[in-house]
């Protein structure tokens, strides 16, 4: 799987995502959750690591550990899905299978609430 075909690239693609998506947060991590398009597009994700976290070698440490939880959860989101993933300050220090809990439990609240709005709009 190539990642380039599978990331958000555009700033306006982030803003669409967090602001119209369903959002689910956790101790260490924020996750937005949308559906941008409805063609049978492959889910989408970006990562969003600031400077408040570390140095770059920090955050590109922390954006790989994200990468490979979310990367299992790419075959099970709908179709033209996106979700932006938010790293808090602390992310560094907590344990591989902690932070792959947070995320997993905040993917599934998400869609839960993605879910539940798009049952409503019907």
């Amino acid at each position: 799987m190539y990642w380039s075909s599978r990331r958000l690239h555009s700033g306006d693609e982030f803003r669409a995502v967090t602001r119209g998506g369903a959002r689910s947060a956790r101790s260490h991590v924020v996750v937005h959750l949308t559906l941008l398009t409805q063609e049978e597009e492959a889910p989408r994700v970006g990562f969003v690591v600031s400077k408040k976290i570390g140095n770059a070698v920090v955050r590109n440490r922390v954006t790989r550990r994200l990468r490979e939880i979310v990367r299992p959860h790419l075959e099970t989101l709908p179709a033209g899905s996106a979700i932006v993933l938010r790293a808090l300050p602390g992310i560094e220090a907590q344990p591989f299978a902690e932070l792959r809990e947070d995320v997993d439990s905040a993917l599934a609240s998400a869609s839960r609430k993605l879910a539940r709005r798009e049952e409503r709009s019907r």
